[in-house]
């Protein structure tokens, strides 16, 4: 009588253990399935060239100059597209300046200096921005595309950006293009065309806003 209570008592204790085995794995694998199903929506956001508004205006005169449309390359340059996206989504370039223009070359903006800083202090970036690898590519720098600012650092790149507003066959291999305008080259136009100082700073602050499409 004592053998089989024993064996009952062994029957139900390992019965008791497989079923919160079970009930374990059953629980790894849900997680295991959200994980997997963030990761899929994060990849999925980039299956697609992503879009992204640039709204433009001077800052003192109040006089809106419009919307630059930007698309981005997540195919030949997926840390910085992410950087860019990453930065959009917190409204990090919000009140960043457009704080050098160069016609015939480029507008360059993004400096978080240039929200609320002294101007002679626009374009030396944050040193506490986390940098991005290079990711040289095949994109030429025409009229159109986007590309990161760096230092003489390959892999300093942060948040500014420039638009070239001609060809540079010098930055090509040598800068990572990683998007092109689609529709407001006009309003990049008007920006590279601004009246400027002797560091090629607009006088009138050349304010943006981003958001994604």
């Amino acid at each position: 009588m004592k053998k089989l209570s024993v064996y009952f008592f062994l029957i139900i204790f390992f019965s008791f253990t497989l079923i919160n085995c079970s009930s374990s794995n059953e629980k790894g694998k849900e997680n295991m399935n959200i994980n997997q199903d963030t990761t899929s929506q994060q990849d999925n956001d980039f299956k697609t060239n992503p879009h992204y508004i640039i709204s433009v205006k001077l800052k003192e005169a109040n006089q809106e100059l419009g919307d630059i449309e930007l698309e981005l390359f997540p195919e030949v340059a997926p840390k910085h597209v992410k950087n860019f996206d990453s930065l959009v989504s917190i409204k990090f370039f919000d009140g960043c300046a457009f704080h050098r223009v160069i016609p015939g070359f480029m507008i360059q903006g993004g400096d978080p200096n240039s929200k609320d800083k002294p101007k002679n202090m626009w374009g030396f970036g944050d040193p506490s921005q986390t940098r991005v690898p290079a990711e040289f590519n095949s994109i030429k720098h025409e009229r159109g595309i986007l590309s990161a600012a760096r230092s003489n650092d390959p892999n300093s790149a942060t948040s500014q950006f420039f638009i070239m507003v001609a060809s540079a066959p010098h930055l090509d291999g040598q800068y990572t293009a990683y998007g092109k305008v689609v529709s407001g080259m006009d309003v990049v136009d008007k920006i590279v065309s601004q009246p400027r100082d002797a560091r090629d700073n607009p006088l009138d602050k050349v304010e943006m806003t981003i958001r994604k499409k």
